[in-house]
């Protein structure tokens, strides 16, 4: 009785070849696949051990009397540095440059840097959660009035989080005060939940609300948001679009509707 052939074996040394090549095709994406859909969900961790710079564009409208707008670009790198093995360190700097239009009454058109802020936070690698805790620093980079308040002030922020299976939540906090007078006193509170596909989409809704201790008013949106991790050339890169809606806002605005859209530029360690 004849051994059944292996019809792989009976075929042509070129056919096996090509046969060989598309299964390593195939392995090859499904694991590129893999490690995208966990850098995309490494992007939904503040904390992650990950080089990224976000370029964030915010539209937003009914400031003021007028019904003014302001588009502002968000321009916002984070560096993480391992201090130790049991510690890292995560930087995260925020450099706002604004385009205005009559947000206080008939003011006319503006445009130019913002009030920058630099987060430090300390995180510990070995934790049964992600955390960190750090000063946050605000810097006077306004180059007009109309565009922040132009003080230096400072204050202390903090991440919490927990990552299980495509599922991110956590939130992040931080409370400013000026150095210079009292005309800077928030809160800054930022809960969050995303959920990231094995393809790299990422779902995320979250809350970016400050709280005003001088006038006792909040500004709460409720942002609504997607991203897709994509390859362009060799650099990978998340693409985002999203909309939000203000729960509540001073009657200076903003409030109503706002939209946002992103590129952020990863680089893996």
């Amino acid at each position: 009785m004849r051994n059944p052939t292996n019809p792989l074996m009976s075929c042509s040394p070129r056919l096996q070849a090509m046969v060989s090549v598309v299964l390593l095709a195939l392995l090859s994406n499904a694991a590129m696949a893999a490690e995208d859909s966990d850098l995309a969900k490494q992007l939904s961790n503040p904390l992650a051990s990950l080089i990224s710079v976000p370029f964030q564009f915010n539209y937003d409208t009914g400031y003021g009397s007028a019904e003014g707008d302001q588009t502002t670009l968000n321009i916002q790198p984070v560096i993480p540095f391992s201090l130790s093995d049991d510690l890292n360190l995560i930087t995260r700097t925020i450099i706002p440059y604004k385009w205005q239009n009559d947000v206080s009454g008939m003011s006319g058109k503006n445009q130019g840097f913002g009030d920058s802020t630099v987060s430090l936070w300390f995180s510990p690698t070995k934790s049964s959660f992600t955390w960190g805790v750090g000063p946050i620093f605000y810097l006077p980079t306004s180059s007009d009035r109309e565009l922040g308040v132009g003080e230096w002030g400072g204050g202390i922020t903090g991440v919490i989080l927990v990552q299980e299976g495509p599922w991110t939540v956590g939130g992040l906090a931080n409370h400013i005060w000026s150095f210079e007078s009292d005309k800077i006193n928030s809160t800054y509170v930022q809960p969050f939940l995303a959920h990231t596909t094995q393809d790299a989409w990422t779902y995320t809704v979250n809350s970016e609300s400050t709280y005003d201790w001088n006038t006792d008013e909040w500004t709460a949106p409720v942002n609504l948001m997607i991203s897709k991790l994509v390859k362009i050339g060799e650099q990978r890169v998340s693409l985002q679009a999203g909309a939000r809606y203000y729960l509540t806002s001073p009657e200076t605005g903003p409030d109503g509707w706002g939209t946002r859209l992103s590129a952020t530029l990863v680089f893996p360690k």
